[in-house]
């Protein structure tokens, strides 16, 4: 595949989609010299970004030890510098905070399920601390008296999603990415086999290579290569205030969503998972099956106001694994398919697809990642 080289002046990449993916894609290709455009519907990092818990959880998130794992161990180890970088370029505090993540047992279940994980993860060398019910109440001591135990991976962290969209897009701005809002992109833009820029209503917009990070619509861009590969999955958000504070590390109650609370007073309680297409609806039973959960973990949460609920989507794939890269066609790169892992991925994935537009090997930049697995080639 021919590089996009910094050296050629003229040289141009059309990123469609402005969330936190394309707009650390676009960061990155600056950084190597290399001139862009962002194509955005509506406002940069409005939907799913700035929907999102903003958990850095790789430890959480995986079930086993593998590809997907060690990009998200990556990801994490990036985000404080990220973080600093963000902030200096935009002004903007993304509310990075290394708090911790306790993944909670509620059940006979929930202690088999978090006792295996954490085994396996003391096994690779990862901090995973079992807590018996004494310790982990003397470290959240507003846990109901029947969550039996929890395993504290005490090096994951969360951010506030919604500061990170706009931070990064303005950093992008800053450093001279282009951005091209209210805007529908209908195709990619073929000759000769290769992609040649993106077609808009009644013009195309050329360029030396096109990069598809429009999330849950990824698939609805003829030519992308994800043809009914990403798909929406809603996810449902309740926002309670809480002043003081009622718990300090992240609370996952093993399979059964999350509580995260954030420097500003409030609580993120989620999230359902739905697969309805692009219904942005918040539901009862959605909400219901939220609040009885974070009841049931903190029911010191009961008689605080519940200030916002919200939803959006994620965008899936039916492996759960984002898809990032190089594909078949020349000049068209995927950054899409990131599922729950968009915010904690979006530093790593802006590094590899920039790299790749601008020819740097990849296996020389993160020699240990196994980046085959993130690959469309595996839908074919």
């Amino acid at each position: 595949m021919t590089a996009v080289s910094s050296a050629n002046s003229s040289a141009h990449v059309v990123i469609v989609g402005g969330g936190v993916m394309g707009c650390s894609v676009g960061l990155r290709l600056r950084d190597r010299g290399i001139a862009c455009t962002i194509i955005e519907r509506g406002i940069p990092g409005a939907e799913a970004s700035s929907a999102a818990a903003g958990i850095l959880g790789p430890q959480w998130e995986c079930d086993e030890p593998g590809a997907l794992m060690d990009l998200g161990l990556k990801s994490r180890a990036l985000y404080p510098a990220f973080a600093r970088e963000l902030h200096e370029l935009s002004g903007i505090d993304i509310g990075y905070r290394a708090s911790g993540l306790i993944e909670l047992a509620l059940d006979d279940a929930g202690l088999q399920g978090i006792a295996n994980r954490a085994k396996w993860q003391r096994e690779r060398g990862l901090v995973s601390e079992w807590l018996d019910h004494r310790a982990l109440h003397e470290l959240e001591p507003e846990l109901a008296p029947d969550v039996h135990a929890g395993v504290l991976m005490a090096e994951e962290g969360h951010v506030t999603a919604r500061l990170l969209a706009r931070a990064v897009s303005q950093a992008a701005a800053v450093r001279g990415v282009k951005f091209l809002q209210g805007r529908y992109v209908r195709r990619v833009a073929m000759k000769g086999g290769r992609a040649e820029g993106v077609e808009l209503d009644g013009e195309t917009l050329h360029a030396d290579a096109v990069v598809i990070a429009a999330g849950s619509w990824s698939s609805l861009v003829e030519g992308a290569m994800a043809p009914n590969v990403v798909r929406p999955a809603r996810g449902q958000m309740v926002v309670v205030e809480m002043r003081p504070p009622l718990f300090r590390h992240v609370l996952a109650p093993f399979v059964n969503g999350y509580l995260v609370p954030r420097a500003d007073g409030v609580a993120l309680i989620g999230s359902t998972f739905e697969m309805v297409g692009f219904r942005k609806e918040v539901t009862v039973g959605g909400l219901a099956d939220i609040l009885a959960m974070a009841r049931s973990v903190l029911p010191g949460l009961e008689p605080l106001p519940v200030v916002d609920t919200y939803s959006n989507f994620r965008p899936y794939t039916t492996d759960k694994i984002p898809i990032i890269g190089k594909t078949d066609v020349e000049g068209l790169f995927l950054a899409t398919g990131h599922h729950r892992y968009g915010i904690l991925l979006a530093p790593i994935t802006g590094d590899i697809v920039a790299a790749q537009i601008a020819g740097v090997s990849t296996d020389s930049l993160y020699p240990d990642l196994a980046l085959d697995a993130f690959s469309v080639a595996r839908f074919s």
